[in-house]
């Protein structure tokens, strides 16, 4: 039987002025003062505290609790920033829900923890709300030069723990802007008004550090060169390639790389001229599978299909973001993997999946049976890669472990003068809050080299 297709219906404007305002709005209001110490109460104030234990930085949770209960707020930023430096971010976009809060005592007691988030949110949007600038004060001049390559949040860290230092840093960044994935790539709904660049602001305003964007490692500098003028560099370029479905029909017109939309979204201040389908499947499991998923409902589409291969508990998306999508409309079918696109005109209109299922031995296999999804739309959200090329060539080829660079525990690489850190590193995770402290042991372990 012949495939029965329609043509795709994309167009923007789908939705009323007061209709973007409001599902574009910030998805976690802030808490006021009175909110704020009522939630702060609730703190047991633990000695080793789980949640501090839980949290990849470190920050002392109980500590700035207990001085937000105090009414000193900015006090609280600063035992904050003490140990991430990029706090206000992780506020709004880690998974507390699976890391501090998860180990909150309070959770064996009334199986709801303290809002360790909203709180964090609080004190640090509170600093930057009264406080000019940076409170830090970087030490006497080293004459150290470090390039920094990246401008994401382990480029970040790291540039600012070793401006602290008193080494001069230059960051290389191939965009427009420094922030990385804050700044491109998180769904704009957890983070408003500009905020990536706010704290980049904040983050530069120690000093010793300059920036220069629109710089790309092997089109515009090389790590031999870098290695040569600097006296040591931290590799955080992250993770620009885009997995490929390698599916029949991924070239057709309406195939779109989600974490690119998702670009494109985040710089567009008018939502109304963004461009969306009437109906969109999204392929993968992870965060941006969900981000896009819950962006283009909010941006008016009518139906949006999440399709994963495996069942819900695999997916890397934490159960709230799961329940974020599902109560915003999305909906996500289990079991299926892309088998192919189908297009009219050269673009898609529909996408068949074929369910899947795991043998005895584990492995996950198709079924032959085949499901068609109708879509204007498909966005392609299965993981990202790192782009080897520019480190792997000549006398400065770095070793690689899966696909991406090997460090150690200090974060060095396999070359002399050589740190890296955060996705594009082996181990990396997926969290702005493990990148963080990438360039935080690295910073330390370059302060530690070049100190002899």
């Amino acid at each position: 039987m012949a495939d029965v297709l329609s043509a795709p219906d994309i167009r923007a404007g789908r939705l009323s002025p007061e209709d973007y305002l409001k599902n574009f709005d910030d998805i976690h209001p802030p808490l006021d003062r009175h909110e704020a110490s009522v939630e702060a109460d609730r703190c047991y104030f633990c000695f080793d505290a789980p949640c501090t234990i839980a949290c990849p930085t470190s920050i002392d949770i109980p500590q700035f609790i207990r001085q937000i209960q105090t009414g000193n707020p900015v006090g609280a930023a600063k035992t904050i920033f003490a140990e991430n430096i990029l706090g206000g971010m992780c506020a709004r976009v880690c998974p507390t829900e699976t890391l501090c809060e998860e180990a909150c005592v309070r959770n064996e007691a009334e199986d709801k923890p303290v809002k360790i988030g909203l709180l964090q949110r609080y004190a640090t949007d509170t600093y930057m709300d009264k406080v000019s600038g940076s409170h830090f004060t970087r030490a006497a001049p080293t004459n150290k030069k470090i390039a920094v390559v990246g401008g994401g949040p382990a480029s970040l860290s790291c540039a600012h723990a070793l401006a602290l230092k008193g080494h001069d840093v230059t960051i290389f960044e191939a965009r427009e802007k420094l922030g990385g994935l804050n700044e491109y790539g998180i769904a704009a709904y957890k983070t408003v008004n500009d905020f990536a660049q706010r704290e980049v602001e904040f983050l530069l305003s120690v000093g010793g550090i300059k920036v220069e964007t629109g710089k790309a490692l092997g089109r515009d500098i090389t790590l031999s060169g870098l290695r040569g003028e600097y006296d040591a560099v931290f590799l955080g370029m992250g993770l620009p390639g885009v997995n490929a479905l390698n599916a029949e029909g991924e070239d057709l017109s309406g195939a779109i790389d989600a974490v690119a939309y998702i670009a494109e979204l985040r710089q567009e201040t008018d939502r109304a001229k963004l461009p969306v389908g009437r109906k969109v499947v999204v392929i993968g499991g992870g965060m941006t599978a969900i981000d896009i998923a819950v962006q283009t409902k909010r941006l008016g589409a009518e139906e949006v299909t999440i399709l994963y291969r495996r069942g819900q508990d695999a997916m890397k998306a934490s159960r709230y973001e799961q329940e974020l999508a599902q109560t915003n409309g999305v909906l996500i079918r289990e079991w299926f993997q892309p088998k192919r696109l189908i297009g009219e005109g050269g673009h898609v209109v529909a996408i068949e999946a074929e369910r899947t299922a795991v043998d005895a031995n584990g492995r996950l296999s198709g079924t032959g049976e085949t499901e068609r999804f109708e879509a204007d739309q498909v966005f392609k959200a299965i993981g990202q890669t790192f782009i080897a090329d520019p480190v792997t060539g000549g006398s400065d080829a770095l070793e690689l472990d899966a696909g991406r660079i090997r460090v150690d525990d200090a974060r060095k690489t396999s070359l002399d003068k050589v740190w890296a850190g955060g996705d594009c590193v082996a181990g990396g995770e997926d969290l702005t809050v493990a990148a963080v402290e990438d360039g935080k042991l690295a910073a330390r372990s370059i302060d530690e080299a070049l100190a002899g």
